[in-house]
């Protein structure tokens, strides 16, 4: 059987996605085998807009677009060989020409997981430089309140901090080895502090890979935190 059969009738089977399920999702992705599923809106739930009209599961996400999510809302889309899981009040914007791979958390919590080639996310506190990665991202709070949470759940970074540039830090890891809370406040001693992980699981990070036709690194291993 396909890694990606066995994978997602293990997420079905285990209940991940709660009584309602994602059913539809899960048929496309077993139908497909090891192939990526089609671009655009996978599943929702709530309350979801694209460029602040109501979306629709199979819409095509675009270069440019903006993807709202509302309270107690949730939308899992892909966009060619990158996959995310939105959580609910989100706001997240994507930039108007695709090949720059730029993406913009204005508020929320977003899960993502990006194919070959170098990506730019930019949050509240931060330039967020990614290569080859699954990470997770929660923004709170503006200005000098702000605070982002960042997990490199496994790839490359150069993270730079918004409020001491030179505090810049570039690492890789491989399976959720370095989560850090990035900080606007000047008063603090460093803008970056070590967290812990938060907030997402292997089992959803294995699921937007599937969607694309790809196994995270530490699937085949130990995948403890």
């Amino acid at each position: 059987m396909p890694l990606r059969r066995r994978l997602l009738k293990a997420l079905a089977a285990a209940g991940l996605f709660g009584p309602a399920g994602i059913s539809g999702l899960i048929r496309e992705a077993l139908a497909k085998g090891n192939a990526p599923v089609t671009p655009g809106l996978q599943k929702l739930r709530g309350e979801v807009s694209v460029n602040f009209s109501l979306a629709r599961e199979g819409q095509l996400i675009r270069p440019g677009d903006t993807i709202v999510t509302g309270r107690d809302s949730e939308a899992i889309y892909v966009i060619g060989q990158d996959a995310f899981l939105q959580r609910e009040l989100s706001t997240v914007s994507f930039g108007a020409d695709a090949a720059a791979g730029f993406m913009r958390v204005v508020t929320g919590k977003i899960l993502s997981v990006f194919g070959k080639g170098p990506r730019s996310i930019q949050v509240p506190t931060a330039t967020i430089g990614i290569r080859g990665t699954g990470c997770y991202i929660e923004s709170e709070g503006l200005g000098a309140a702000a605070r982002t949470y960042f997990c490199l759940c496994y790839g490359s970074v150069d993270l730079t901090p918004t409020a001491a540039p030179k505090e810049s830090e570039s690492y890789s890891t491989r399976h959720h080895d370095k989560p850090m809370y990035i900080y606007n406040d000047m008063k603090m001693a460093k803008m970056l502090v070590p967290a812990g992980v938060v907030n997402h699981s292997d089992a959803e990070l294995e699921l937007l890979e599937s969607l694309v036709g790809r196994l995270p690194p530490f699937a085949a291993g130990d995948t403890r935190y």
